[in-house]
């Protein structure tokens, strides 16, 4: 049996009233009144940050249907919008969800030609490395990160000849690094080998480290 529609269709933009960064987003509802704010991860980090008294939801456009809204958030949060510095948007709109096995394969092939595709982008680049770095040092205010990192510390240029010196004599085969490349996913680096590269693009990871 099919499920009924929702009364209301329509696009959303909630702003961090102390900020100013903005999620668009879609939304159906029986309900207009029903305090949606978004499910965005940004959206929700700031959320949880600043409380949902210091957001402010305001409806952009109302739609007839789900599928006409779907169509239209997708015209709207394009890759302009969300490489635009003060948009918590991360990915482009109007993606539905999962039907079955052959539909998640399709989608998540998918994600990785359009991650691809976004990442030849350079503001957006910037935009998620900024992220990434934003993110790491409000972990480490949070006392969420334990382990202490290299930021505002420098080598002496006797480690410096030092580390210079061992890393020519590490060619080819006899460097750790040989075959291997780095990936970044969510404020996480991993080093995988060459060959599973593809396997962790397919899965969101992004290939270089931050």
């Amino acid at each position: 049996m099919p499920r009924k529609e929702k009364k209301f269709h329509f696009i959303y933009k909630t702003t961090n009233l102390l900020s100013g960064k903005y999620y668009i987003g879609m939304h159906s509802t029986n309900n207009i009144e029903d305090g949606y704010l978004g499910s965005g991860t940004r959206l929700r980090y700031s959320i949880k940050k600043h409380g949902k008294e210091n957001h402010e939801r305001e409806i952009i456009e109302f739609l007839n249907s789900r599928s006409e809204l779907k169509k239209r958030e997708n015209e709207i949060v394009n890759l302009n919008e969300i490489s635009k510095k003060y948009c918590m948007n991360l990915k482009v709109g109007g993606e539905g969800g999962l039907v079955n096995e052959e539909h998640h394969i399709k989608m998540r092939e998918g994600a990785s030609k359009s991650l691809k595709n976004k990442w030849n982008n350079i503001e957006f680049r910037k935009k998620i490395i900024g992220l990434s770095k934003e993110r790491m040092k409000n972990r480490h205010k949070e006392g969420k990160v334990k382990y202490d990192t290299f930021t505002n510390k420098k080598h002496s240029e006797e480690s410096k000849k030092l580390m210079s010196d061992k890393a020519k004599k590490r060619t080819g085969s006899k460097n750790s690094q040989f075959g291997t490349c780095w990936i970044t996913k969510d404020e996480i680096n991993k080093k995988i080998k060459n060959e599973e590269l593809t396997k962790f693009t397919h899965l969101g990871w992004i290939k270089g480290r931050v």
